[in-house]
């Protein structure tokens, strides 16, 4: 069944809607991805080879790391999180859009649909306050050398992580109860290619106002403050570098930060193009979420793996490799 066909069903719904008593929304109908009509194979196939390489080149990270005692350090353990993370936020919406896609049957039930918004949310706000403590990370490295075990002791670094996972799973479950919470009577097909919060509440059948209201502030506040602190984290370590006299300790010292500040580009930039440009939001809107959620992750492990020698040399040792003497 193609989207115009999905779509006039939803319209013959919502016009006996004024007939009969309304019905309780048990499941979802997924559109998927606009104007994709008979493109059903080709995406098929490439989101499932992202999937597979995002899979596989996190997985490579996290066991390199755990498995080189010279990678036991702050800045390894937060590319740990990131790794989990980036496996997590990469199989919120894929492997349901990729079953979708194969057997042809685009229902989810509510409580995945729940499942899909609660879990957009946490590990995207986890994700975002996670760039911020790796920025401050490289800050106290950089700018505080001879004290960085000190201050970035393992419960520093724990508690660190941890406050980013709790935080988020506060503001995720605020978000999916507010939008749960409305009565959903009429139409249950999502213009979209997974459950997000605005595509799910304009089903509601009761003011959403309020809901999005708060979406839209948290959203916008949360990328926004962390971009500040991570802007005001880079701007010290520069300051610091340009005070190095060797050249050598300047490059060394901008080498440890490129990798991160790639993705944290990756990350806000397309972000910061829809909210800057809401001219073009609605052509946007669907290229930078499938941008963030399928190729970002598959990128993260390559950007790490390729500017970063200790982890390459961790890779070669874990499929048996010869790595070089320290």
């Amino acid at each position: 069944m193609t989207n115009a066909s999905l779509k006039r069903k939803a319209q013959r719904n919502e016009s006996s809607v004024g007939r009969v008593n309304h019905t309780v929304v048990t499941h979802f109908i997924l559109l998927g991805i606009p104007n994709t009509d008979g493109l059903q194979t080709i995406l098929f196939i490439t989101f499932l080879a992202f999937y597979l390489c995002t899979l596989l080149g996190n997985l490579l990270i996290l066991l390199a790391i755990l498995a080189d005692p010279r990678l036991h350090t702050p800045m390894y353990f937060f590319l740990c999180n990131l790794s989990v993370l980036d496996i997590g936020f990469s199989s919120i919406s894929t492997p349901k859009f990729l079953a979708n896609l194969w057997a042809k049957n685009r229902t989810i039930s509510l409580g995945g649909c729940m499942s899909q918004v609660f879990f957009y949310h946490f590990l995207g706000s986890t994700e975002c306050l996670l760039y911020t403590v790796m920025a401050y990370d490289r800050y106290v490295a950089i700018c505080h050398p001879l004290r960085y075990l000190l201050i970035m002791n393992r419960r520093v670094c724990a508690l660190l992580a941890a406050g980013t996972w709790i935080t988020s799973s506060f503001h995720a479950t605020i978000l999916t109860s507010l939008t749960f919470t409305l009565p959903y009577c009429g139409s249950n097909v999502v213009d979209y290619f997974f459950c997000d919060i605005f595509p799910v509440v304009k089903l509601a059948c009761a003011d959403t106002y309020i809901i999005e209201t708060v979406t839209f502030t948290n959203t916008g506040m949360v990328p926004t403050t962390c971009f500040l602190l991570i802007l005001a984290s880079y701007v010290r370590i520069v300051y610091s570098v340009l005070k190095i006299n060797s050249a050598e300790g300047r490059r060394k010292a901008a080498s440890t930060c490129a990798s991160h500040l790639a993705v944290v580009t990756l990350f806000f930039g397309p972000c910061a193009l829809v909210y800057t440009q809401p001219q073009l939001s609605k052509v946007l809107v669907t290229p930078v979420q499938i941008f963030g959620n399928v190729v970002t992750p598959m990128l993260n492990p390559a950007i790490y793996t390729l500017r970063n020698k200790e982890v390459k040399a961790a890779l070669r040792k874990l499929r048996g490799g010869q790595t070089p003497a320290r």
